[in-house]
C-alpha cells in the first residue's frame, strides 16, 4: 500500500492491523510465551472461519433467527426538535439479551464450537457481556464461566442472576480494583493454566491480537446495517456518528463501515466526577495493558490509574488500540462527559422519546447532544448500545441521593 498516504486514509483502505497484529504504534501482542501458540491458533481459525460461507451463513442465521437482527434504526423525532439536529437511534437495546455485546459473543461461541473447545471462559463489567457469553454458549451447548469485579457483582445485580439463570457460573473477583480490569485479570490467569482446552471469549475491542480484529469483524454489523438502512429509507449518510467508548467494541462496530464516508467519528468517554474519570483518549498516554499497547490512564510512576464512571462498562483504564490509532490519526474525535450530564440525557430520552437506555449509551446520548449544539441541523447518528434494564439500581441510588 502506497507509503504517502496519511494514517487515516490507510485506515480506511484496510491496512490495519498488520501482519503482527498493529494498528500503527498501537495493539501487538505482548503476553506470557504459553499463550502465544493459543492466540496463533486462534487467529488461524479465526481467519479461516471468517472467509468460510458455511461459518458466515450459520452466523447471519444466528443474528437473524436469535439476536433479532437487523435491529431497527429509530429517527428520534422529539429528541431532534429539542436539539435542533436530525438525532437517529441504532437500536442495539432492542438485540437478544439487550445490548450488542451479543454480536461478537454468539459469533465467538460458534468459532468456539468449530475449534473444539470444552468450556469458555468470559470477563465482565457491566453485566451484558458476561449475559450474551451465558446466552451464546447455551446455544451452542459449550459450559462457560465469566469472571466480574466484585463491585460490579454489586451494582449489576441483576445481571448477574440471568448469568445464572442462563447457566453460566458467576466468579466474583475481590483483588485489584474489583471492576472490569481486574476481571480481565482473573481471566487471563485461568487462560493461562488451560490454554488448550478453553476457550477465553474476550468481549471488547482490546486485548493481544487477534482480538481487536475479532471483535471488530463481528461487531462491524452495527455500521453495515446502519448505514445501509440511512441510505435506503432516510436518503443519505450521516453527517456525524457518536457513539460511548470503553474498551470500544460498540464504537469500533459502528465506526468502522463510515471510515471510507465523509462522516465525522465521535467516541465518548466516561467522564466522571472530573476529576475522578476513565477518559483514556482523554488523559491517556501510550503504554501496555492486556496484551496489547494503546492509550492508558496511568500515575506519575506509569502505574494502572483507578477510573470512575457511573456507568460499569465503561470503568476501563484503556481503550481499543484501533480507536487509540484513529484519535492518533485524527480520523475520530474522543471526548468526556460527565457522570452527571450522562443521567441527564438518560432521562431526556426517557422523557422525550420513550427508550430506557443504558448509562453507557446515556454517554453517547450526552456527546450527541454537544455535537448537535456545535452543528445545528445535522444528521446525527448515536449508537444506543444498550438498554437500561441492568442500571435501575444505580439510577435508584442516584435519586435517593439526590
Amino acid at each position: 500500500m502506497n507509503a504517502t498516504l496519511s494514517l487515516a486514509q490507510r485506515h480506511a483502505a484496510g491496512a490495519f492491523p498488520d501482519e503482527r497484529g498493529r494498528y500503527g504504534p498501537f495493539g501487538g501482542r505482548f503476553v506470557p510465551e504459553i499463550l502465544v501458540p493459543p492466540l496463533e491458533r486462534l487467529t488461524t481459525a479465526a481467519t479461516a472461519a471468517l472467509a468460510d460461507d458455511g461459518y458466515r451463513a450459520d452466523l447471519t442465521r444466528e443474528l437473524r433467527e436469535v439476536v433479532g437482527r437487523p435491529t431497527a434504526m429509530t429517527p428520534a423525532r422529539r429528541l431532534s426538535e429539542a436539539w435542533g439536529a436530525e438525532i437517529f437511534l441504532k437500536r442495539e437495546d432492542l438485540a437478544h439479551t439487550g445490548a450488542h455485546k451479543i454480536n461478537a459473543a454468539l459469533g465467538q461461541a460458534l468459532l468456539a464450537r468449530r475449534m473444539g473447545a470444552a468450556r469458555v471462559i468470559a470477563e465482565t463489567g457491566a453485566g451484558q457481556h458476561g449475559v450474551a457469553t451465558a446466552a451464546a454458549c447455551a446455544r451452542v451447548g459449550l459450559p462457560c464461566v465469566v469472571y466480574m469485579g466484585a463491585k460490579d457483582v454489586a451494582r449489576q445485580a441483576p445481571n448477574v442472576h440471568r448469568m445464572r439463570l442462563l447457566g453460566a457460573e458467576v466468579r466474583p473477583v475481590t483483588a485489584g480494583d474489583a471492576t472490569l480490569r481486574s476481571a480481565i485479570d482473573e481471566a487471563l490467569r485461568d487462560w493461562v493454566a488451560d490454554p488448550e482446552g478453553t476457550y477465553y471469549l474476550l468481549g471488547s475491542a482490546v486485548g493481544p491480537h487477534p482480538y481487536p480484529w475479532l471483535v471488530r469483524e463481528l461487531q462491524r454489523v452495527i455500521g453495515v446495517e446502519a448505514r445501509a438502512q440511512l441510505l435506503r429509507d432516510h436518503g443519505g449518510l450521516p453527517d456525524h456518528a457518536v457513539a460511548c467508548v470503553g474498551g470500544g467494541s460498540n464504537a469500533i462496530g459502528l465506526f468502522h463501515p463510515f471510515l471510507a464516508d465523509p462522516v465525522a467519528l465521535h467516541g465518548v468517554e466516561a467522564g466522571g466526577t472530573g476529576a475522578r474519570h476513565a477518559a483514556t483518549v482523554a488523559h491517556g498516554r501510550p503504554g501496555v495493558l492486556h496484551g496489547t499497547r494503546s492509550l492508558l490512564l496511568q500515575d506519575a510512576h506509569g502505574q494502572i490509574a483507578d477510573t470512575h464512571s457511573v456507568s460499569a462498562g465503561l470503568d476501563y483504564p484503556g481503550v481499543g488500540p484501533e480507536h487509540a490509532l484513529l484519535a492518533h490519526s485524527g480520523r475520530a474525535t474522543y471526548t468526556a462527559v460527565t457522570d452527571t450530564e450522562a443521567l441527564e440525557a438518560h432521562a431526556e430520552l426517557c422523557r422525550l422519546e420513550g427508550i430506557l437506555a443504558a448509562l453507557e449509551s446515556s454517554h453517547a446520548l450526552a456527546g450527541a447532544r454537544k455535537v448537535a449544539t456545535a452543528h445545528p441541523g445535522s444528521r446525527i447518528l448515536v449508537g444506543l448500545s444498550g438498554r437500561g434494564d441492568k442500571d435501575l439500581a444505580t439510577l435508584m441510588e442516584v435519586a435517593c441521593a439526590a
